[in-house]
């Protein structure tokens, strides 16, 4: 009950807030900084991934919007969740509505967009885009939020600059990315089996699980689980995401012969 008290405590919010920015003109700040810039580029490949995947159904003016607001997002939130995300994600049964909600993100990915009629329903395309961005990203951050919250240290101006600075080098992974999904389709099968593959692990990782069955299979035999778990994750992935595409396409030539 005190952490949540201090979640909900508007003076522990605010001193939060204002925490670190005095420190601006020492060494150990710039050295921390550098750190949690790397670690957020180190971790944020998925993301980027999913950034690209999103952004890839966009009219082509629309997709650098796209990827700006989706990294953005996906930086507030970090930010945002750093000191709640690593909570929540260890209570019970939360970890497999988040896998259950990824996995509906990556199949969904999978499925081409209705082609846009009216520049109102491609700006509602985009915003879908940053939406999709936003849900994965709270759902697959939790790495990164703890590796970042360990340099951080409770430093506020340490992440909100940290994070701030990496939103340019995620963008640029994203359109590098994007790239290769237009120039070889086949990238676009393998990122929704990476994300497949994270929703294995994120399924698996749930404390109701992992405490059922690690203390029966030992820390060896649940890491093998994990890894069949991530395997399955990315196989139901591109079946059940091929199969709605399919539908999808199904569904859109239907309606063109009957035009």
């Amino acid at each position: 009950m005190g952490s949540i008290g201090q979640m909900t405590d508007p003076a522990a919010w605010l001193g939060a807030i204002s925490s670190g920015w005095s420190e601006m003109g020492e060494a150990t700040f710039w050295v921390a900084l550098l750190k949690i810039m790397w670690i957020n580029v180190l971790l944020s490949g998925d993301n980027a991934v999913v950034i690209a995947m999103a952004c890839l159904g966009l009219p082509p003016r629309q997709r650098l919007w796209g990827m700006i607001l989706g990294a953005g997002v996906a930086v507030v939130l970090r930010i945002v969740f750093t000191g709640i995300v690593a909570s929540l994600m260890l209570l019970p049964w939360l970890k497999i509505v988040g896998g259950l909600a990824l996995f509906y993100i990556a199949a969904k990915l999978l499925v081409p967009e209705d082609e846009d009629q009216s520049e109102v329903e491609a700006v509602e395309h985009l915003w879908r885009a940053v939406r999709i961005v936003a849900v994965a990203d709270i759902i697959m951050s939790l790495d990164n939020v703890i590796a970042i919250a360990a340099a951080a240290q409770g430093n506020m101006a340490l992440l909100v600059i940290g994070l701030g600075v990496s939103i340019p080098l995620i963008v640029a992974g994203a359109a590098l990315i994007m790239a290769l999904l237009e120039r070889f389709p086949i990238f676009v099968w393998a990122g929704a089996a990476l994300l497949g593959w994270i929703v294995g692990e994120t399924i698996a990782t749930d404390p109701v699980i992992q405490g059922y069955l690690e203390p029966r299979l030992g820390a060896e035999g649940f890491h093998y689980l994990m890894l069949f778990a991530a395997l399955i994750g990315a196989i139901l992935v591109m079946v059940v995401g091929g199969l709605w595409r399919r539908s999808k396409q199904s569904a859109q030539a239907e309606k063109v012969a009957a035009e």
